[in-house]
């Protein structure tokens, strides 16, 4: 049994790594497999030599995190810890990287493949963010869009998405084209909401220097000095995908999200998403990010959801392929138990003929 004690610098600072009714406090010790007492300013590890060692190393990451004066909560929390035990990472540069902070709230990465994400999207003309619902790929695109915009590194800012499905079919619906389209960009709208005060975005919406529009929009444009989301990229084609792309112009970022396991396309028709990994892989100054179960930054229950339905899924393709397998072998077995009679029956009809 090891046994280790980590000082801390004030009364306030132990408040915020305890959190409220000890929150913080049983979740490290759960994903840190010791026993930890706080007792004033000291905090002390009680376990394993590896386990005690390992958690030091966390704990004092995340005391970096909260002496940047950053707010913690258990779900933060579980997300560090998420870095700093299963990744590996160091969660203070995760963390650390404030993206947009609006009304004093601090929009950033929890997560390695989010640092990622948003690394590539400041390197990168061109990124995609492929993964699971509440990975934060939208999220994190609109708040990078915001900081650039208003940092004066592009002019406006381009959000789009396909309009109902992937054919863009708004026509059987009432109302005028903006009352047709606009409960399918809710979510894009409750971003920019949570990142610019209202009567601002109205304002920006109502000059043109903030852009809601169908993916239909796009085509025959060239788009200079914008940063532009094409969000649900799933549900494009790859025509569609190709159009979109090429609406590039100077000086303008784009960011591709989208979710390749929730496809609304017709079965007989392709994803745009799913081809252009393969078509751009090798293409320079495109980044691919791809996000799993881990990345989920929603309620801890949509993390087991996500995984849950991968591993089903999973388990679901290997039964096809045992089962298309097993066909395979008793198809070649029936051809073979044919080819047997064939043969026998020729041998037969073959003695016949010589004794007549």
């Amino acid at each position: 049994m090891a046994r280790t004690v980590i000082h801390l610098e004030s009364n306030s600072e132990a408040l915020a790594l305890a959190g409220e009714h000890d929150a913080h406090l049983k979740i490290l010790e759960q994903r840190l497999d010791c026993r930890l007492t706080l007792r004033g300013d000291m905090l002390i590890l009680e376990g394993e030599p590896g386990a005690v060692d390992k958690a030091q190393a966390a704990i004092e990451e995340l005391l970096e995190v909260v002496r940047t004066g950053r707010p913690l909560s258990p779900a933060i929390v579980e997300s560090l810890m998420d870095i700093a035990v299963n990744a590996s990472g160091r969660p203070s540069e995760v963390y650390g990287d404030v993206v947009w902070t609006h009304r004093g709230r601090q929009v950033g990465p929890r997560t390695i493949n989010q640092k990622l994400y948003v690394d590539a999207i400041r390197r990168a003309t061109i990124t995609f963010g492929i993964g699971p619902a509440g990975t934060g790929k939208t999220y994190l695109a609109t708040a990078m869009a915001v900081s650039a915009f208003f940092g004066k590194q592009v002019g406006r800012i381009i959000l789009t998405r396909p309009a109902v499905e992937a054919g863009e079919s708004l026509g059987f619906l009432p109302g005028t084209v903006s009352e047709k389209v606009d409960p399918y960009f809710r979510p894009l709208f409750d971003a920019l909401y949570d990142m610019i005060d209202g009567e601002r975005l109205a304002a920006l919406i109502e000059k043109g220097e903030i852009e809601v529009a169908p993916l239909a929009f796009m085509r025959g444009r060239t788009l200079n000095d914008s940063f532009i989301i094409l969000d649900e990229a799933q549900n494009t084609s790859p025509e569609q995908m190709k159009m979109f792309l090429t609406r590039l112009g100077f000086g303008s970022k784009m960011v591709v999200t989208g979710d390749v396991t929730q496809i609304d396309l017709p079965h007989s028709r392709t994803s745009g998403l799913v081809t252009v990994s393969e078509v751009l892989d090798a293409v320079d100054d495109i980044s691919i990010v791809r996000f799993d179960g881990h990345d989920v930054v929603r309620h801890k229950l949509v993390q087991r959801i996500v995984n849950a339905y991968r591993a089903h899924d999973e388990l679901d393709a290997a039964r096809k392929a045992q089962a298309s397998g097993a066909g395979t072998g008793d198809a070649r077995d029936g051809t073979g138990v044919a080819d047997h009679r064939k043969g026998a029956e020729s041998a037969s009809a073959a003695d016949d003929e010589a004794g007549s």
